[in-house]
C-alpha cells in the first residue's frame, strides 16, 4: 500500500476535526444558497411588493404556510420597504461571499509580493517596505477603512478596496516571516549553485513553500473582510440601497430592532454564521497544515 501524499494527510487531518466539519457544513449550505439564490427565492430581492400582492404590508412578520399562516408565504417576513427579507438574505449570501473572497484575494496578492520581496532581498528594501506596513498597522483597521472610503467615495467596490488595503500589512508580515525561514535553506543554496536567478529562486522555489501560512490566514481573513464590509455598509459607506447586502439591511432598519426584530435578526444571523464558518475552517486548516500540531 502506497504512503499517503501530504495533501491527503492534511485533508484527513482536517476532516477529523469536528469544528472543521461544522464550519465546512455551514459554508456548504451558504455556498449552495448563494449559487441557487434565484431558484430558492420566490421574489426579486429589490422588488417592492405593494401592488404585486394585495395583502402585502410594511414590516409584516414571517409567514410560513406549513405552520398555518394564510396568504403569500414570506419565511423571514417583509422589511420597511415591503420587500421579501428571505430573498434579500439569500441574495446577500452571494454578494457577501464574493466580497470576502475578492477582498482577501486582492490583499493576499499585494501583501504576498511585498512580504516576499522584503524577506528575500532584506537590507534597506526590507526596512522601507516593512516600515510602510507598520504605518498602516498603526491605525485601527476599521477607522482607516472609513477614512479611505470617505476619500474615494462610498460604494461596495470602494469598500472592498479599502478593506483590502487595510489587510495588506497582515499578509505581508506573514509572508515575510515565511520567506525569512526559507531563504537560507539547503534547496535555496543548491538552486544558486545551479545558476538559478534570484527572481527564479524566489518565485519558483521559496514562494510555493511559503504559501501555507498565507492560505490559513486568508481563510480566517475572509470572515473578517465580510464583517468589515458589512460594518461599512451599516454606516452607509458600503453597499447602497437597494442592494441586498447584510450590513446595509441591518443599518437601514436598525431602529426597528424591538418593534420588528425580523428585519434585523435574520441578516445578523447570516453574518454570524458566515464569519463562524470561515473561522472554524481556518482553525481546521491551521491545525491540519501545521506540522507542529500533527499527532
Amino acid at each position: 500500500m502506497s504512503a499517503q501524499t501530504p495533501f491527503r494527510r492534511a485533508l484527513r487531518s482536517f476532516l477529523e476535526q469536528r469544528t472543521a466539519r461544522v464550519g465546512l457544513i455551514i459554508f456548504s449550505v451558504l455556498l449552495l444558497a448563494a449559487i441557487g439564490a434565484d431558484v430558492i427565492s420566490s421574489y426579486d430581492p429589490t422588488g417592492v411588493l405593494i401592488g404585486v400582492e394585495p395583502t402585502a404590508k410594511r414590516l409584516a412578520g414571517p409567514c410560513i404556510n406549513l405552520f398555518g399562516c394564510e396568504g403569500p408565504q414570506h419565511v423571514f417576513g417583509l422589511d420597511s420597504n415591503v420587500r421579501d427579507v428571505f430573498s434579500r438574505v439569500i441574495h446577500g449570501a452571494r454578494l457577501s461571499l464574493q466580497v470576502g473572497v475578492l477582498t482577501v484575494g486582492f490583499a493576499i496578492v499585494i501583501g504576498t509580493l511585498i512580504g516576499a520581496v522584503a524577506g528575500f532581498v532584506g537590507g534597506w528594501v526590507d526596512n522601507l517596505l516593512m516600515r510602510l506596513m507598520d504605518v498602516l498597522l498603526a491605525f485601527p483597521s476599521l477607522l482607516l477603512a472609513i477614512a479611505i472610503v470617505t476619500v474615494i467615495g462610498p460604494g461596495l467596490l470602494n469598500a472592498q478596496i479599502a478593506i483590502g488595503i487595510v489587510a495588506i500589512p497582515i499578509y505581508a508580515r506573514v509572508m515575510r516571516a515565511s520567506v525569512l525561514g526559507l531563504r537560507d535553506r539547503e534547496f535555496v543554496s543548491a538552486s544558486r549553485a545551479l545558476g538559478s536567478s534570484e527572481a527564479g529562486i524566489l518565485f519558483r522555489k521559496i514562494l510555493p513553500n511559503a504559501l501555507t501560512p498565507i492560505i490559513v490566514q486568508g481563510t480566517l481573513g475572509i470572515g473578517g473582510a465580510i464583517l468589515d464590509v458589512a460594518a461599512l455598509s451599516f454606516l452607509g459607506l458600503g453597499a447602497q440601497p437597494p442592494t441586498p447586502e447584510w450590513g446595509s439591511m441591518i443599518g437601514g432598519d436598525r431602529n426597528l430592532l424591538f418593534s420588528s426584530p425580523h428585519v434585523v435578526v435574520f441578516p445578523g444571523i447570516a453574518i454570524t454564521l458566515t464569519v463562524l464558518a470561515f473561522n472554524l475552517i481556518g482553525d481546521g486548516l491551521r491545525d491540519a497544515l501545521d506540522p507542529r500540531l500533527q499527532r
